[in-house]
């Protein structure tokens, strides 16, 4: 297995994390905290504002069977990149859009692929593209969430139209 990580952020991580954890090829999906000024910051804290961190999901992949691009163009499938700070009713600057490219080949591709979505959408798309920070796996409690809370209001009003809409957009990336 050739193991891959992308680091990204598009809104609500259960949001992302859920998403990810269908996609063939992904081993891991962590929700987490990245691009802020405080080690090891709380939930809390980060969605105070104070601490500047995104809420991001550390996808772990084997590129073998799914590429960075592809890992991206699901990416912008799945959130609003042209909402700055801001996915549906969520807002502030942790529920960001962004990508952290672990090297130049990461940055190329994420490039790349921001230019050819742009043609999707009229509005200019404001994705933070910046080299990977420090990530912080967040608590124990936002790990999986969606598979855990399915039948809560949040999942089934925001989470499930992404996954129908991943599984309906992207069905040959589905995992079994």
């Amino acid at each position: 297995m050739k193991e891959e990580h992308a680091l990204i952020g598009g809104g609500c991580f259960w949001c992302i994390e859920a998403v990810y954890h269908k996609v063939k090829g992904v081993k891991q999906a962590v929700s987490g905290y990245a691009g802020g000024r405080r080690a090891n910051p709380s939930y809390e804290s980060v969605c105070s504002g104070a601490t500047g961190h995104a809420e991001v999901v550390k996808v772990v992949f084997n590129s073998e069977i799914i590429s960075y691009r592809e890992i991206l163009e699901i990416f912008f499938a799945i959130h609003n990149p042209t909402t700055l700070n801001a996915q549906g009713a969520d807002t502030g600057t942790q529920y960001r859009s962004v990508i952290y490219y672990e090297d130049e080949r990461q940055r190329r591709i994420a490039q790349d692929v921001i230019h050819e979505v742009q043609t999707l959408w009229r509005d200019p798309i404001v994705t933070e593209l910046s080299s990977a920070p420090e990530f912080y796996a967040a608590e124990d409690y936002h790990q999986n969430y969606y598979a855990l809370n399915g039948m809560q209001g949040y999942c089934q009003a925001v989470i499930a139209p992404k996954l129908q809409k991943f599984m309906r957009e992207f069905a040959t990336y589905v995992a079994p």
